[in-house]
């Protein structure tokens, strides 16, 4: 059944989502009873693997990918203090996060249909299968899951998404000239965030390179 669902996803996962705001499926057509029992893991339509925990080490498994990540611009001083605010507040550590310029980030571009050019515009949080945001969305959406007081930022969604982007993009823009950039990955020079990172291993290898 599971590699039925892998040749049909293999097939379709170049469809893509075009729109800039949340996109929402039904992630009830997309549980897999017979991975899920292998680790907590779901198959999304594009024949990718969702896990809570990593399967055994038999279990034959396609790209494996984590709900709950933000991929974000990894060479932008606001993005970073963003992501670094969210560590710190972030209690449960229910929020994981990569760095758009890394390859692990790939396969969740595909999976939702974009491109690094799109991220680099608004950045992305992948909440589960099927389900993904952008821009102010997604910032709200990640609060969600923060502890109170600071998940209470979710009431903000009752605002027009149109009116909320626009001020995101706004600051987006200018972001590099206010708040500077650098040519690598921040989070390289905070090496003790790298816990929360999926990319961790790509980091921690491009930065023995460089050394």
């Amino acid at each position: 059944m599971a590699m039925m669902m892998l040749k049909r996803g293999a097939r379709s996962w170049g469809t893509a989502f075009t729109t800039s705001y949340s996109v929402t499926r039904n992630a009830s057509s997309l549980w897999s009873p017979k991975v899920a029992a292998a680790g907590g893991a779901h198959f999304s339509n594009e024949g990718f693997l969702f896990a809570d925990s990593p399967p055994p080490p038999n279990a034959a498994a396609p790209s494996l990918l984590q709900p709950g990540v933000v991929i974000y611009d990894g060479v932008c001083h606001l993005c970073h203090r963003g992501v670094k605010w969210v560590i710190k507040v972030d209690k449960h550590r229910k929020i994981k996060f990569c760095c758009l310029q890394s390859k692990t980030a790939e396969p969740y571009l595909r999976l939702c249909g974009l491109d690094r050019e799109d991220v680099l515009r608004r950045f992305l949080f992948i909440e589960g299968p099927g389900l993904y945001h952008q821009a102010s969305t997604a910032a709200l959406k990640v609060a969600s899951y923060l502890p109170l007081p600071y998940s209470a930022l979710s009431a903000l969604l009752i605002i027009p998404t149109p009116l909320r982007d626009a001020i995101y993009d706004y600051v987006a823009k200018r972001r590099y000239n206010w708040f500077g950039k650098e040519e690598d990955c921040i989070v390289l020079q905070e090496q003790e965030m790298l816990e929360r990172f999926i990319d961790r291993e790509e980091m921690i290898y491009r930065n023995q390179k460089q050394l």
